[in-house]
Formats: structure tokens, C-alpha cells, sequence
């Protein structure tokens, strides 16, 4: 089968950029029973490189294409609706079930609760995006027949409708701001449609380039005369997140960043054309929900070790000190990943499994692990006195979803199987205890 290389160079770019972002940002200290977290990026003048760090725009923008390639190479949409769920799922029942005991485990070794729960927080704080890109694949066969039949008018519908609910919730009606992780996403996903088709594929560099500064240039003018702010990631302490919940911004950088690439295409496919390079792009592109999933998880053992356990403390970003500990402190926590990899990748390996259920039982296993994701990321992976005030009812969600994401299950059993995965979990949990 025929692979688009630039799709792959965007993709294997925006993963690294993700794990680069996420282990080079933090600001850590240990002391008294704390840790105390902060952000490198909140420097002054640092904001600048979330322009072009802030890399979920071209995920969505990537996903969006492959989705649609693939889509109309399947036999059936409930078959690729049932490979995708499975896929997107599989990979994160261990990583689950590892910190379903890992809190507990860490606070009998006489670790502080404090930072047991700021671990727990970060292994699933980034859970959001495969929530999210649930509901996006659940609904690409509605979007993909939109495309077709309203093309352009799809996406500017859908910034409209993130302008609007911008406008309510800096009105504040903040709450409402949540419904732009639907319409953000979702419209920066549908410009992969046309790069699928050919149409954004085939912009030659200069009309790229155009493109490019129309997308960075709308902005920043939103930036300067609006509310927004310049930071394209959430900050500490900041009144306003462009990030979470995402704002209409976020779908204009996805022009600029989409713009720009384009105009580089030829030089990276000339680059994706190394025969190494080709090779590496495989290997990332066969782990790329792994790499994502187990990144975050690995800057916790790499800090636990150095930050609790040996008392090192971030040097103040953009030190020469702290130049000279980035590189190394990176390779280490690399390493960790590379061997956590060796025994989780094999999950997303094996989420081709053929699958029977029929739509009906897919579009409601998808919802179900969504939801379950999204409480997993909104909760994190704490350790209440009462199990089922923590991620227990979300674990529960999101292995009943992938249960019925394989063999058909009749309607009226449905209800049965997930309650019994969910007493499942809560009395393994209980157990472990």
C-alpha cells in the first residue's frame, strides 16, 4: 500500500515536537513533602515558540487526511470505524492498569501523597487528545459525506461556530468554551479532507507561503486585539488557556503551521527520500499512540529519580546551566521511554484485530471510551479512600467501550457486559489495595 511520505514526515515532526515540548518545559523543585511544578515556556518572550511547538494543530490536520485515505480504501465504513476504535484503545488498557496500582505502590514506599498525585495527574492528563480523537473518527463518515457535498463551506462553518462560542465564553459563560475542543478540532481535521483530495497537496510553494502568513497573520491580530493570549500552550497562573479549553486561534495557526509545510514539501520529501529517514519514519509511525501515550510516564520515573529521590532542581530556563542539563537530562528520560516501549509497543501492534460489532454497538464502545479517557484526564490517576471516587468508574468506561468495540453483542445484553467489566475492574482494584 502506497504511504504519503509527507504525511509521515508531519506526523513523526509533530510527535517529537509533542515529547521535545513536554520534557523540556517543566520546572521542577522538591522540598518539604512538595513538588513544586512550573513551566520554561512562561519566560518572558519564550512564547514565541509555541507558534510552531504547539504541534496538535498538524495532528488533527494529519489524522484528517490519513483518516479519510483510509476510509475510502475499506470495505465498509463499520469495518474502518472498528479497526480505528479498536487501534486508538488497545494501547492504553495497560497503561491503565499500571496506574490503577502505581499510587499505591509509590505511597507505601513512603512516598508524600503530594507528589503521587501530581505523577498521577501527568500519566493521564494527556488522555484529552484520544478522547477527542474518538468522537473525530466516530463522526469522519458524516464529515467525510459533508465534504463532499459543501467542501470549503465545511470548516468555515465550523471556525464560525468556535468564533461564537469564543465570544460567549469571554463573555463569561465560560463553560461553553468547552464546546470549541468539537469545533476546533474537528474544522483543523477537515483540512485534511482537502489535502487527501489534492487540492491543499497541490499548492505550489509560493501559494503555500501565502497561505501561511493569511494563517499567522489573523493570528496575531487576534493576539494584539483581542482577548487572547500570545502563548499558543496553557501557562501557569494564566487567566486564559488557548489550549484547554481550545480557542478559535488555535484553528488559524493550523493555516499558518499547514501553510508552511506545504511550501517545504518538496525539500521533505526530498528528506523523507534517505533511505535511513525512511526507516525511522516507519519505526515512529508504527508507535506513534505508544510513544504518545508512554512519554509522560517516563518524565515521572526520570523525575522521581532525579528530582525526589537525588534533590536536583531545574536550573532557571535559559541559564547556560541549564543549557548544558537539558541535553542529558532529554537522553535519560529517552532512554526510559525506549524501554517502556520494548514492552508496551506490542499493544498498538496488535490492534488490528477483526472485529464483528455492528455500528450501533461501535458508535456507543466509542463513546463509552471516550468518556472513560476524558474522566481520566480531567481526574488523573489519584487514590481516594473511596475507589469510586477515582479513576476506577473511568477505567471501567473506557474497557467496557473497547469490549464492545469487538464480537456483536445483542442490544439487550449490552448493559450486562458493561456493568460486568465495571465490577470487574472495582473489585480487582479493591483487591489490590
Amino acid at each position: 500500500m502506497h504511504r504519503d511520505k509527507f504525511l509521515d514526515v508531519v506526523r513523526a515532526g509533530a510527535i517529537l515536537a509533542v515529547v521535545g515540548q513536554h520534557w523540556a518545559m517543566p520546572v521542577l523543585s522538591y522540598a518539604d513533602g512538595r513538588l513544586a511544578t512550573g513551566n520554561a515556556l512562561a519566560t518572558p518572550g519564550w512564547w514565541v515558540v509555541t507558534w510552531l511547538s504547539q504541534v496538535m494543530p498538524l495532528v488533527f490536520f494529519a489524522g484528517g487526511a490519513a483518516n479519510l485515505m483510509s476510509l475510502r480504501r475499506a470495505n465498509s465504513s463499520r469495518d474502518w470505524l472498528a479497526k480505528r476504535v479498536r487501534r486508538l484503545v488497545l494501547p492504553v488498557l495497560p497503561l491503565m492498569a499500571l496506574w490503577l496500582v502505581i499510587p499505591d505502590v509509590l505511597l507505601e514506599w513512603g512516598i508524600p501523597k503530594q507528589p503521587v498525585e501530581v505523577a498521577g495527574a501527568i500519566a493521564a492528563q494527556l488522555l484529552w487528545f484520544l478522547a477527542v480523537y474518538l468522537l473525530t473518527v466516530l463522526i469522519t463518515p458524516l464529515m467525510a459525506a459533508a465534504h463532499r457535498r459543501f467542501g470549503l463551506a465545511v470548516p468555515a462553518v465550523m471556525a464560525g461556530a468556535a468564533i461564537g462560542v469564543d465570544v460567549a465564553r469571554f463573555a463569561d459563560f465560560g463553560l461553553v468554551g468547552f464546546a470549541n475542543a468539537v469545533f476546533v478540532w474537528l474544522a483543523v481535521h477537515q483540512l485534511g479532507f482537502f489535502y487527501a483530495e489534492g487540492g491543499l497537496g497541490a499548492l505550489n510553494p509560493r501559494k503555500a507561503l501565502a497561505l501561511s502568513g493569511a494563517g499567522f497573520g489573523i493570528t496575531a491580530l487576534m493576539v494584539a486585539f483581542g482577548p487572547y493570549p500570545a502563548s499558543m500552550i496553557g501557562m501557569p497562573g494564566a487567566p486564559v488557556s488557548n489550549m484547554s479549553p481550545p480557542t478559535v486561534l488555535l484553528f488559524f495557526l493550523a493555516v499558518g503551521q499547514i501553510g508552511l509545510l506545504l511550501a517545504l514539501k518538496p525539500k521533505l520529501l526530498a528528506f523523507a527520500a534517505n533511505p535511513a529517514i525512511g526507516r525511522s519514519l516507519d519505526w515512529l509511525g508504527a508507535r506513534f499512540m505508544s510513544i504518545y501515550l508512554w512519554h509522560m510516564p517516563a518524565l515521572v520515573v526520570v523525575a522521581g529519580i532525579t528530582v525526589y529521590g537525588l534533590g536536583y532542581a531545574t536550573p532557571e530556563p535559559g541559564s547556560v546551566l541549564w543549557l548544558a542539563v537539558t541535553p542529558p537530562w532529554l537522553a535519560g528520560i529517552g532512554i526510559v521511554l525506549a524501554l517502556l516501549l520494548k514492552v508496551f509497543s506490542r499493544f498498538e501492534a496488535t490492534g488490528k484485530t477483526t472485529a464483528t460489532a455492528g455500528t450501533p454497538q461501535l458508535v456507543l464502545a466509542a463513546l463509552l471510551a471516550s468518556g472513560g479517557l476524558l474522566g481520566l484526564a480531567a481526574h488523573g490517576f489519584t487514590t481516594p479512600s473511596n475507589p469510586l471516587d477515582g479513576p476506577l468508574p473511568w477505567v471501567a468506561l473506557t474497557i467496557a467501550g473497547y469490549a464492545l468495540s469487538g464480537r456483536r453483542i445483542h442490544a439487550a445484553r449490552i448493559t450486562t457486559r458493561f456493568l460486568g467489566h465495571a465490577v470487574a475492574v472495582t473489585e480487582s482494584a479493591k483487591l489490590s489495595r
